[in-house]
């Protein structure tokens, strides 16, 4: 039988690979953890019914959104959501 990384069922197969430092306390590799993760970060948001959107903006606008989130303590995607509500007077259901 083959052994698969990302197979949880047969943990007990790597049980005799020896390995030096601190215990591991996930089994995967960090790279397939941050896959299983945003993966999951993924249907959480769309079962939140939320729509990813990415864009590039100057460093300046960066830190500006930045200061202006951590001022009102929220987090920049809230500061960000906020403006484009104003903006286009649409009510958010997910605040």
């Amino acid at each position: 039988m083959a052994i698969e990384k990302s197979d949880r069922t047969t943990l007990d197969m790597f049980a005799s690979e020896k390995r030096r430092g601190r215990p591991r306390t996930n089994p995967l590799p960090r790279e397939q953890q941050l896959r299983v993760n945003k993966r999951n970060q993924i249907l959480r948001d769309r079962s939140k019914g939320l729509k990813r959107i990415e864009f590039k903006v100057s460093e300046e606008l960066y830190n500006a959104l930045n200061d202006k989130a951590l001022e009102s303590n929220i987090t920049r995607s809230q500061l960000i959501e906020s403006i484009l509500q104003a903006q286009f007077d649409v009510d958010s259901e997910h605040q």
